[in-house]
Order: C-alpha cells, then structure tokens, then sequence
C-alpha cells in the first residue's frame, strides 16, 4: 500500500538555531516509531549528512539531480540508522542557485524533482533541511513543502526572524503554493536557569497560540556531542534530556499530522 508522504521543510534564515539539528533528531525519532523518512539535506554546510553518518562526497547531492545529470532515485542514500535514507549534500550544492535560477518557473523546480518519490509511496515523511538564507534554494524548498516548522532559538533577536519566515510562508501561500502552510514552531536551545528563555517562549506562546509545540528543546552537553559521532542524540544517548525532548517531539509532530490528516481545514 502506497503512503501519502508529507513532505516538511524545516527552515531559518538564521544559522545556528538548531534547525539541523532537528532534522536529523527528528527523522532518527519518527524512524523509531516504525515511520520511513526521507531527510533531503540542502544546506551545503551537509550537517545533516555528517550528524547521519554520511561522509560529504561529491555528486552525492540533489545538485546532480537538479541540472538533469541523474535522476533523483539515484542520489537517494541509505544510512546506518534503520527507516532514514537521505538525498546528502555537498559543498557544490552552493551552486544550486545559480543553476535553478536559469530555469523556467524555479520556484517548482524541488517540487517537480520529488513528483516521483511522491508517486511512489515509500516514505511518511519527507523532511528538508533548507539553507540557513531566503535565497532561491529555501524558497523553491518551502514552494515543495505540504508544511514549515520553525526552529527558534529562545532568543529575543531570533523573534525578528520568526516573522521574516511566517511572510514567506504567507506569500508562498498566496502564489506558488496554495498547500503550504506553518506546521509548527519549536523553541530550541532552552535554558531552565535564564528567565529569558521562559520569557521568549512565553511570548512567542501569545502570537502563536498552538502553533508552538509544547516540546521545548533545552539546551544539552550530549546534543551537541552527538554529531562528532555521526549519530543523532537519540541514537548516541538515548537517556539524555535531549533525546527525550526530540522523542516528545517525534510523537507530538506525528499526532499533529494525523490530526491534520483527518480535517480538510488547515
């Protein structure tokens, strides 16, 4: 029986705010539910390929995929961690860019790219790890994607950002893609001793109302050691705080997607 894949883009203009993270942490934990998910790592960085045990090697990436040298069943990889496969990146996916910007109607060039995958079924969850920048590349991810979730840094400057993206959710909406719409936000890197945290989540919790997840992800030695390791926290240390956040998160995301499922408004 064929899957109806949702394909989720997890994004940030800004660096630094966990949304890799995330991605990896959150396709290991869903993997573990017994769900099959596909990772796409867009970033050049490849953090995603390296936090899942892949070593960057060149003409591995969607590059290869997006100026037509290959079809994007070839590029997509297993990893050591049972029901994750991942489309890697690499350093010349930089250059991603320019080439999709040649192409007629680049906004639907990932979306025209994943129709197979889609058609065929294999997976629950696609999830795409954009590039830390509102470049082309995040746009024509966002213009792929059924849902966004937000990983937000608590920070107060991060809040700034947080609007900046629900825009281009809005306008994406509004023009290339009716489908899409804001899955969630996640506060990440929370820090139990800062009244800050508290107050950033909080407010962030008044404009957003449910959209927020009620998993927060704390600030954690073992999730920032896990990539070293090639390994997601929930593999590396599965009795650390963080790992326990991300599996919160994990069957807090799929409840959520089921409850979408089941009503036509979004």
């Amino acid at each position: 029986m064929k899957k109806q894949t949702k394909v989720i883009a997890v994004a940030n203009q800004k660096g630094g705010v966990g949304k890799t993270t995330t991605v990896v942490n959150l396709a290991a934990a869903l993997a573990r539910m017994n769900k099959t998910v596909l990772v796409i790592d867009l970033d050049p960085q490849a953090n995603a390929t390296s936090g899942l045990g892949l070593p960057p090697t060149p003409g591995t990436s969607l590059y290869a995929a997006l100026t037509g040298q290959t079809f994007i069943g070839d590029v997509i990889q297993g990893t050591p961690f049972e029901n994750v496969n991942i489309i890697p990146s690499e350093l010349d996916l930089a250059g991603a860019e320019l080439e999709i910007a040649r192409q007629e109607n680049h906004l639907l060039v990932v979306r025209n790219l994943l129709e197979p995958v889609l058609t065929a079924g294999v997976y629950d969850y696609i999830l795409i790890d954009c590039p830390p920048s509102l470049g082309i590349l995040m746009t024509a991810s966002l213009a792929a994607a059924n849902g966004v979730v937000v990983a937000m840094q608590c920070e107060y400057y991060a809040m700034e950002g947080l609007r900046v993206i629900t825009d281009v959710v809005r306008r994406l909406r509004e023009g290339a893609n009716p489908a899409i719409h804001l899955e969630g936000i996640l506060m990440t890197m929370y820090d139990a001793r800062t009244n800050l945290s508290e107050d950033v989540v909080q407010e962030v919790r008044k404009h957003f109302g449910k959209l927020v997840y009620k998993t927060v992800i704390p600030r954690n030695i073992r999730i920032s050691e896990a990539p070293s390791f090639g390994q997601p926290v929930v593999e590396y240390d599965p009795s650390s705080k963080g790992a326990q956040a991300y599996v919160a998160l994990a069957k807090e995301f799929a409840a959520r997607a089921r409850s979408q499922a089941q009503h036509t408004e979004v």
